[in-house]
């Protein structure tokens, strides 16, 4: 069995307005044994597509490689945008090493609602994945189930979007689940009829490019 544990604290920061919430990076980040092209920061594998899709939305010539330039450019980007990080999951048991959020077991979860209280600023919650088991939002809706917070819809089509209300701050807190930046997420993309249809008109569109198409709204205001 192995332990896999969070490798990187919460990036929170006085004013932060958004906060990207996941739930664990590759074995490999929490191990010390980063591949070539892969960033020591979160979001940071050369495999997942977040850093890709924020490139491409704000033109930032991103650089890819495991440099401390590389990290630096990426909290540049958060903190002048006011975007935090701070995925769900703390720790989970795995019987095989791999990324899995399936093969995550004994989780353990960040208190949301604390740092939401700490960082009282924060207004949404940038989700990414949706609520398929051991998923982001399936971890937020068991924690806030635990105490009996009503997550209400406002949006259920893709991506959806949830608010809710913090109990000890009263503020309305914005929740969107965002198509996951993954490769293993491709397959769900591509039977999304909306997928199909852009699909259609334009054959050299791909599964980034919808993400893209999805994240700008949320990314970039």
């Amino acid at each position: 069995m192995f332990l896999h544990k969070h490798p990187y604290e919460p990036f929170l920061f006085p004013g932060v307005r958004k906060v990207i919430v996941g739930t664990l990076p590759p074995p490999r980040f929490s191990l010390g044994q980063l591949k070539d092209g892969d960033v020591d920061f979160c979001y940071g594998s050369r495999d997942g597509q977040l850093w890709k899709i924020i490139d491409r939305i704000h033109d930032l010539d991103l650089l890819y490689e495991t440099s401390e330039a590389a990290i630096q450019q990426r909290i540049q980007f958060l903190k002048s945008n006011l975007i935090g990080i701070c995925d769900i999951v703390s720790s989970a048991v795995r019987h095989k090493i791999d990324a899995s959020d399936m093969g995550m077991q004994e989780v353990r979860l960040r208190d949301m609602l604390y740092y939401l209280q700490q960082f009282s600023t924060v207004e949404t919650l940038l989700l990414t994945g949706g609520n398929s088991k051991n998923g982001p939002e399936y971890f937020l809706r068991k924690q806030l189930r635990e105490h009996q917070i009503k997550l209400r819809v406002i949006n259920d089509e893709v991506p959806r979007i949830h608010c809710f209300v913090h109990p000890k701050t009263k503020k309305s807190i914005r929740v969107v689940s965002l198509t996951a930046p993954s490769g293993a997420a491709n397959r769900a993309v591509g039977s999304l009829p909306a997928y199909k249809t852009l699909k259609r008109k334009n054959p050299e569109f791909n599964t980034i490019d919808f993400r893209i198409l999805q994240y700008q709204a949320h990314f970039k205001d």
